[in-house]
């Protein structure tokens, strides 16, 4: 063939150049899709290998627990000292060996789980899960039952709540309050006040006239957990290495690290807190304000009156603090705010418990409205008890609330707070 030029072509030899370059450029693009593909095949093997690795760990760390919490059922106490070994135990497609490590009661954290797996009989990885013995200190919102006397009581619009909240039975809400932190319920439902009747789980998202400002997760059906009826701990602590006292006792903390103390009839200051945070006052109620310098659980087998503000000596709210300073109440009656507290804001820095019956305001009905009630730690109680009312949108008397969770309660509660029977895990770590 001849161009317009007069140049001969070898019709041929282009096409035969045509089909190398064609053939050139397939094989590039088919290495090209070889190399994507097995990369593609690498990272599928990698993450296959890295669920299987975290599904037998799983098992593993659950069958960890399931063997503490067994013998806490057995023996009503916690395993100490050396602790055997879990397996090996084979776990499709590898196996796992489970080891203990008793870590005492230093506050941080009570065992150390490692989880040892095993696929094709190589050591893969090594999980470690930190557990800690499961306390009531670790909710910002405890109760057994969400009425009083009979009478359902209700979270409102002026209610805020940052921590984990549960309850054995299931929440009354008004309006719009703010719960900052999870929510479980033991009943399968929650009452809302304004269109008057229950309303189930599928509901939640809408219900009607009142919107709740759930801010976190909202479990229905929860497991219920049983409240204890006495300081039992605390009891026997106070009678070693603590204070026991008996009678009505009054109780004012002092910022220095001491506490004035008046009991049957006469009063003493500047007493030292006691070595090991454990104080009881038998046969009697306990009066208690002040600010806490140190770690102290005091409880009372009658009630515990709070007759003004308690607070922590070094706020640990402020950054970079190092504060240390805890405080735990325990009565086995009830907690009382005493009617001639602060009529404007009253604060309450410490994990309150009341196991019979209720943490509530002295004639919670009378004297008008307050201020603001600002809880730094939590509230547990077996029955809810009031500390304010309302009527509509507007508060009649007592306190709004403002509760908010102190985190190092959930690591570091008070000394000798009651125990759940179960474990939280701290942290986890491969």
């Amino acid at each position: 063939m001849v161009n317009s030029r007069g140049v001969i072509i070898n019709e041929k030899g282009a096409a035969l150049i045509t089909v190398y370059m064609a053939v050139a450029v397939l094989l590039a693009f088919g290495g090209f899709v070889v190399d994507v593909s097995n990369t593609q095949n690498k990272a599928a093997n990698t993450f296959k290998n890295q669920a299987q690795i975290i599904n037998i760990a799983d098992a593993g760390i659950d069958e960890a627990l399931v063997w503490l919490r067994d013998y806490y059922v057995q023996y009503g106490t916690y395993p100490s000292g050396s602790i055997s070994k879990i397996g090996p135990k084979n776990f499709s497609p590898g196996s796992y060996e489970v080891f203990f490590t008793d870590l005492g009661s230093s506050g941080k954290a009570r065992y150390k789980v490692r989880c040892e797996v095993k696929i094709g009989g190589i050591l893969q990885t090594v999980v470690t899960n930190y557990l800690q013995i499961d306390n009531f200190a670790r909710y910002i919102w405890f109760t057994d039952g969400e009425n009083y006397q009979g009478s359902n009581v209700w979270f409102w619009d002026q209610d805020h709540l940052n921590g984990t909240t549960h309850t054995n039975g299931h929440f009354n809400i008004k309006g719009n309050p703010v719960f900052g932190g999870k929510v479980l319920s033991v009943d399968d439902y929650i009452r809302y006040f304004n269109n008057g009747s229950n309303i189930n789980s599928s509901d939640l998202s809408n219900p009607p006239h009142d919107l709740p400002d759930f801010q976190d997760t909202v479990t229905l059906g929860s497991k219920s957990i049983n409240m204890p009826t006495q300081a039992l701990k605390l009891r026997a602590a106070s009678l070693s290495g603590g204070v026991r006292y008996s009678g009505d006792t009054t109780i004012r903390l002092n910022s220095n690290g001491t506490m004035n103390v008046t009991n049957g009839g006469h009063t003493h200051n500047n007493v030292a807190l006691p070595a090991n945070g454990a104080l009881f006052v038998n046969n009697g109620n306990l009066n208690i304000s002040g600010t806490l310098s140190g770690r102290l659980t005091a409880g009372a087998s009658g009630d515990i009156n709070i007759t003004n503000n308690i607070i922590y000596a070094n706020d640990p709210r402020i950054p970079g603090s190092t504060s240390t300073d805890t405080l735990g109440l325990i009565s086995e009656g009830d907690v009382m705010i005493s009617k001639n507290a602060s009529s404007t804001n009253l604060e309450i820095d410490a994990s309150i418990m009341a196991l019979n019956t209720s943490f509530m305001l002295e004639e919670w009905w009378k004297n008008g409205a307050r201020g603001t009630l600002s809880v730094f730690g939590g509230i547990i109680q077996k029955q809810r008890g009031p500390v304010g009312s309302f009527n509509g949108s507007t508060k009649v008397s007592g306190y709004s609330k403002n509760y908010n969770y102190d985190e190092r309660l959930l690591s570091s509660p008070p000394p000798f707070v009651p125990t759940t029977g179960d474990y939280i895990s701290l942290t986890w770590e491969n």
